[in-house]
């Protein structure tokens, strides 16, 4: 399993040009949250993982565990 150093750089590709903002507000999570996942500071809890991915149009599996 990826460390949360990996999953936050995922997050942070994935994101692109979007903003924190815009990203947290569609998975209605805080900006600072979104921030500490990105920095590999917290893992997201499961429904925020599927949120992310939704988002993203990813798999859950492809973002956090390959």
């Amino acid at each position: 399993m990826p460390n949360a150093k990996e999953i936050g750089e995922r997050i942070k590709k994935l994101r692109g040009n979007e903003s924190r903002l815009d990203v947290a507000n569609a998975c209605d999570i805080s900006v600072s949250a979104l921030s500490m996942y990105e920095c590999g500071q917290r893992i997201p809890r499961d429904e925020i993982k599927i949120k992310l991915a939704n988002h993203f149009k990813k798999s859950v599996e492809s973002i956090f565990f390959n």
